[in-house]
Order: C-alpha cells, then sequence, then structure tokens
C-alpha cells in the first residue's frame, strides 16, 4: 500500500512548537462595537487610522458609495427647489431629508463593516457644507428663513471649505469637533422644516444652529492656530 505524502509538519523538529508573533498593540486592534459607539455618540477611540492624513483614499467602500450618492443628489435638489413656485416641493424636500440623514447612515455602515477611509473623512463633511449652502440658497430665494442669517450660515459654509483647503495644503487636519457635530442637525431642522410649512418653529432652530455653528467655528480656528504654532516650533 503506497504511502501517504509527506505533511509540511513532519518534516517540522519535534518539541514544542513556538508560538506566533501576535500584532503590536493598537496594530490592527478595534474598539469593541458599542450601540453608543454605532450610533456615533461615543467617540472616545479617536478617527480610524484609515481616515487620517497619509492614508490612501480607498474610494471603493460602501459608505463611500452612499458618499457619493449623496453629492451627486445635491444639483437635483436645487433643480426642483428652484423650479417650484415657492420653494415647498415635495419632492426636493425629501431628497434634503436623505441627503441629510445620510449622512448618519453612512457612519453607521461604516462601523459595522469597517470600511473606513481617508476619501470617506474627507467627502462627509465638504457635502455637508454644500448641503447646508444648497439649502440657504432656496431659503433666500423665496425668502424662506431670515435673510440676514442665511447669508451668516453660508458665509461660515464657505469659510470653512476655504479653511480646510489652507490646512489640507499645509499638512493639518482639522477633525470635526462635537460642537460642530451638534451644529448640524438644528441648521439641517431649520432648513428642512422652513421648505415644509411656513412656522416661527425654523426661524428659532436657524438662529440656535447659527450660535451653535459659530461657537465651533472658533474652536476650528484654535485648533489651526496652535496645530501651526506646533508646526513652526518643531521645525
Amino acid at each position: 500500500m503506497a504511502e501517504p505524502p509527506l505533511r509540511r509538519d513532519d518534516l517540522a523538529p519535534a518539541g514544542p512548537r513556538p508560538a506566533r508573533s501576535s500584532p503590536a498593540a493598537g496594530e490592527g486592534a478595534r474598539t469593541p462595537l458599542t450601540w453608543r459607539r454605532l450610533l456615533g455618540l461615543d467617540r472616545s477611540a479617536g478617527p480610524p487610522p484609515e481616515t487620517r492624513r497619509g492614508e490612501e483614499l480607498h474610494p471603493w467602500t460602501l459608505p463611500n458609495a452612499i458618499g457619493f450618492l449623496r453629492i451627486g443628489l445635491l444639483p437635483v435638489f436645487l433643480v426642483l427647489a428652484l423650479e417650484s413656485d415657492d420653494g415647498r416641493d415635495t419632492a426636493a424636500t425629501i431628497l434634503f431629508a436623505f441627503i441629510a440623514g445620510a449622512d448618519y447612515l453612512d457612519g453607521m455602515v461604516a462601523r459595522v463593516t469597517g470600511q473606513y477611509s481617508r476619501l470617506g473623512a474627507l467627502l462627509d463633511p465638504l457635502t455637508d457644507r454644500l448641503l447646508v449652502i444648497s439649502g440657504a440658497i432656496v431659503a433666500w430665494e423665496f425668502e424662506l428663513l431670515p435673510r440676514w442669517a442665511l447669508l451668516v450660515l453660508a458665509a461660515r459654509e464657505a469659510f470653512m471649505l476655504l479653511l480646510t483647503q489652507v490646512a489640507l495644503r499645509r499638512g493639518l487636519d482639522l477633525s470635526v469637533n462635537m460642537l460642530g457635530r451638534w451644529a448640524v442637525w438644528p441648521v439641517m431642522g431649520a432648513l428642512g422644516l422652513a421648505m415644509i410649512v411656513e412656522t416661527w418653529v425654523s426661524e428659532v432652530l436657524l438662529i440656535f444652529g447659527l450660535m451653535v455653528t459659530l461657537a465651533a467655528t472658533a474652536l476650528y480656528l484654535q485648533d489651526g492656530l496652535r496645530a501651526l504654532r506646533q508646526g513652526s516650533t518643531s521645525t
């Protein structure tokens, strides 16, 4: 009867086998996914390594597909809203709500699948700012909200786009602070509600969101100046 072929283990010397080396601490490690982390309430672990400066973009991920859809729907929203009689078009309002809410969705998908990417970290805040500016354009055109507040809001978002671009060129990352995250919802809520019905609630939401947004902007400036000082002293 033919003997069975030799296996690689048969050629190994007798005795205890060496233990396989484990990855270094923090290398490839993932913080356990809790409900608070899934919903974005617990960000104590910091940004994932894949999203940091210098990492590859990795565009072809499921969260980025949602991000591409969000940014692709922006011109559709603008056309529908601006071609309406009063800025209160049902399809446009649904699109606005979807684009705003999908920001939360792609974050949850990234946490569940682990498909974090540098492109996603750059694309999400860009889309949010463009959505706010688009909503402000519609609200301005049809006078759905106080124009002075819309002007301040649009100027702030344009300033943040410029600030982010300057920071990236200098090799700095402006991490989204929690105050900035909280400010998004009253602002989006004010714009969305104004496209549905005329009410004082939308004005209150806008002014409140604007105050929080400006406070977050001050923190971004503070963080940026601190990073510039640290960079200049290290060189």
